[in-house]
């Protein structure tokens, strides 16, 4: 559909990896290579003669040079496929392409691995709790346990993790929060303070599933409110953290304004927070929270992996502490769901729901409880129990 195609995305989930797979009869240029970088820094306008396109351009942000050249490029071929982009710092990549290639690149944005991905599962709707699609997914399941789900959420979804079960989890963190900080973070915000950023990281992972509040996460680090605002952008832009935004149009005057904030890999957040052991996790206090940021982050990719850059996804809650966990918008119709990590949801889980009736002008169509259980039930009505194999 685009002239050029940038996969966006954490480190190491796998960006060049997978189009390296796509592209592999294609030539291919990685700005790591010194040589290559200093040709394209200093020579920008032959680089694409001695790299002629269709061309997989690697670490692109190294030589922000180019996306002139590709602009001109495109705007006189006016081919589809010719560049394929990917990097790891987001920052200036984007400034990039938002400057030059606005309208001619198509954006991709590339997490871990999903539960889908993992079990090699092919199918690939984004997640809606309607008849057809349980109809759909119940065709392609895999068998997921107990045990293995709370494993995935210790573990989390970056590949190497995933395909190494021998990783040490520890290190593989360790050196990826170091790399993420030296590399990405501090060359690009100047923040001379490496240890203040690391814990508001921690910070962050701590407060996940939680209502943002930049003003106590400021407070606990010791640094100012716009600091810490500035640190959640490069958090956001990382694709480390998703905010959840609340549901809320003209009507509805009380519902809150503030976000949910949720770490994307769940593994990263475990290191963080020195949960270092999936039974000490699944039992701790934070227990609730982690499986929470699980089933947001699975849905969140089920959208992304379909090319949905940004998911119809929200929650509900109002002054008088009433709260729906995920409302999801498709067509005018609210779907609303809960997460529990239980395995054993009762009506009562849903009785927030009705609040959806009440808001004018909004159709409530079928939801449900996200949990452990094992088969997917009727609950109430036209909600049900949803295993989490059906994500």
């Amino acid at each position: 559909m685009f002239g050029a195609i940038l996969v966006a995305g954490p480190r190491q989930v796998g960006k060049t990896t997978m189009l390296q797979n796509i592209t592999h009869n294609l030539t291919y240029a990685t700005l790591d290579d010194l040589v290559v970088r200093a040709s394209a820094q200093e020579e920008s306008g032959t680089f694409f003669k001695d790299n002629p396109p269709p061309v997989f351009v690697d670490e692109i942000q190294k030589a922000p040079e180019l996306f002139t050249q590709m602009k001109m490029i495109l705007d006189r071929d006016r081919k589809k496929g010719q560049f394929f982009l990917c990097g790891s710092q987001q920052f200036q990549m984007m400034k990039g392409v938002s400057e030059s290639l606005s309208g001619r690149i198509g954006l991709v944005t590339l997490l871990g691995f999903s539960q889908r991905e993992s079990h090699h599962v092919d199918f690939d709707a984004p997640f809606l709790p309607t008849d057809e699609y349980f109809a759909a997914r119940k065709q392609q399941l895999a068998d997921i346990s107990y045990d293995e789900v709370w494993h995935t959420i210790h573990r989390g979804g970056m590949p190497e993790l995933v395909d190494n079960p021998d990783y040490d989890w520890q290190m593989f963190y360790g050196a990826y929060v170091r790399t993420y900080i030296e590399r990405d973070v501090r060359d690009l915000t100047e923040i001379g303070d490496t240890v203040k950023f690391t814990r508001f990281m921690t910070a962050a992972a701590a407060s996940t599933g939680q209502l943002l509040n930049l003003a106590s996460l400021a407070r606990d680090i010791g640094i100012s409110q716009p600091t810490a605002d500035r640190w959640l952008s490069i958090l956001i832009a990382s694709h480390i953290v998703y905010l959840l935004q609340p549901y809320s149009n003209n009507i509805t005057k009380r519902a809150i304004k503030t976000p949910k904030l949720y770490f994307l890999d769940t593994g990263l957040a475990a290191y963080l927070t020195r949960w270092n052991t999936q039974d000490v996790l699944k039992n701790g206090a934070m227990a609730g929270a982690f499986f929470e940021s699980f089933v947001i982050s699975e849905i969140i990719k089920s959208y992304y992996n379909k090319g949905v850059l940004e998911p119809p996804l929200y929650f509900y809650r109002d002054k008088d502490m009433n709260e729906i966990d995920l409302l999801i918008e498709d067509g005018g119709t609210l779907y609303p769901l809960e997460m529990k990590k239980h395995a054993d949801p009762t009506k009562k889980d849903v009785d927030a729901f009705a609040l959806i009736d009440k808001i004018p002008n909004v159709k409530r169509g079928s939801g449900g409880v996200i949990c452990l259980y094992d088969n997917l039930v009727t609950l109430k009505d036209k909600d049900r129990v949803i295993p989490v194999k059906y994500l």
